[in-house]
């Protein structure tokens, strides 16, 4: 029984559940992506370079049923959802990093004295009195 409350522990850890949120986020963050690339940004490109769909940009070795495919235009269109993602997280990271270096530059506030420290400030005072 210590291994399943063990596993439990870890996975109800805050950390973990973050990456799962993260990990979910990413997922529908990639496919809006890939609709961005396949359904917008590469006809725009097909349209510029005269009507190429990249898609189908492939070479074939080989003849018959041998033939095998390389299908090149995957790749790039694969590359640009890669390179828009990666773009998006560097943006995402830097706004994050700028917020930190402006809380990290907010002064802390100086703690409150512990119920000691003010009977000591306390005795200090009276023995200056005197």
């Amino acid at each position: 029984m210590g291994f399943i409350k063990e596993f439990k522990e870890f996975a109800m850890k805050g950390n973990v559940l973050d990456m799962a949120v993260g990990v979910i986020i990413g997922g529908a963050f990639g496919k809006i992506v890939s609709s961005l690339v396949d359904d917008v940004l590469m006809p725009l490109v097909g349209k510029i370079t005269g009507g190429i769909d990249f898609t189908k940009l492939s070479l074939t070795l080989g003849e018959g049923d041998n033939a095998a495919t390389l299908n090149y235009g995957m790749f790039i269109q694969n590359v640009v959802d890669f390179l828009i993602v990666a773009f998006c997280i560097f943006l995402m990271l830097k706004a994050i990093n700028k917020f930190n270096k402006k809380k990290e530059e907010e002064p802390a506030a100086a703690p409150e004295p512990t119920n000691e420290e003010k009977l000591l400030t306390e005795i200090r005072d009276l023995l200056k009195k005197k």
